[in-house]
């Protein structure tokens, strides 16, 4: 099954062209090379882009499974945050502020500072084999899978901190309103994204209709009608002026579908 999408409505920032997209709905299904999109909140997709997939509605569940909670790939963040408040569990409060589904949030080991997805799964279904997480090389915005993220696992912790709530609302009021795909690198050990890009002469800086914010360097948006084109040239000018400047080698957070 397949469907076309529009990426310049779908995706978060607002950039792509019409595409054919692959429905899947089960394991058994032919899943090699293909390259999922989730709901596009950190994806630049080329307009050149092939072989894009998007898990079925068989995947959007979730079930208690006595010790832990299992979601399935289609899951947004809302939901899954949702049912954790509704039922009192720890763990996945930062959710409240970081749109996705579980199968995106899991392959980027979403977070807010301190606290990670990472700190709060069980286990991970890839290709549709279960993996536990100390099997996984999981670090900061990484999870070193490297496949189709299916369903995962959530340790159940009794005790919604709904005090975390004001802190990460905080956090997510300095972001910019305009289409984006969040924050656009990584921060290099020690230091800020942000911060390095500020210094540069970045922050507010445009190429056509792509710009990095003047509310935060680091953010990646569409002042309207920017092209894929122009975020790559944005991109590795944000790169190339940081390494001149500094030798550090800034590393993309938002990634790059082509």
């Amino acid at each position: 099954m397949s469907k076309t999408i529009d990426f310049s409505k779908y995706s978060s920032i607002r950039v792509g062209a019409s595409l054919p997209v692959r429905v899947i709905e089960n394991f058994e299904q032919n899943i090699q090379d293909l390259k999922i999109i989730g709901y596009a909140n950190n994806l630049l997709v080329s307009p050149e882009a092939r072989n894009i997939a998007i898990l079925g509605e068989c995947y959007d569940y979730i079930l208690d499974r006595g010790d832990v909670l299992e979601a399935g790939g289609a899951v947004s963040s809302r939901k899954i945050y949702r049912y954790f408040k509704d039922f009192d569990l720890s763990g996945l409060e930062f959710l409240s502020a970081l749109p996705g589904s579980v199968g995106g949030l899991v392959k980027m080991n979403a977070g807010m500072k301190e606290y990670e997805i990472k700190n709060i799964l069980d286990s991970v279904c890839i290709n549709g084999e279960w993996r536990q997480i100390r099997d996984l090389k999981m670090d900061y915005r990484n999870s070193g899978i490297d496949g189709i993220i299916f369903a995962a696992r959530f340790k159940k912790v009794s005790g919604f901190k709904k005090e975390l709530l004001e802190v990460f609302n905080l956090m997510r009021s300095t972001h910019p309103k305009k289409p984006s795909c969040g924050s656009c690198f990584k921060n290099p050990q020690g230091n800020f994204a942000g911060k390095l890009l500020e210094s540069v002469g970045l922050k507010g800086y445009n190429i056509g209709g792509m710009s990095f914010s003047k509310e935060h360097a680091n953010f990646l948006i569409n002042l309207g009608g920017g092209t894929f084109e122009e975020a790559l040239n944005l991109i590795d000018l944000g790169k190339k002026r940081v390494f001149e400047a500094y030798g550090i080698h800034l590393k993309e957070e938002v990634v790059i579908i082509r």
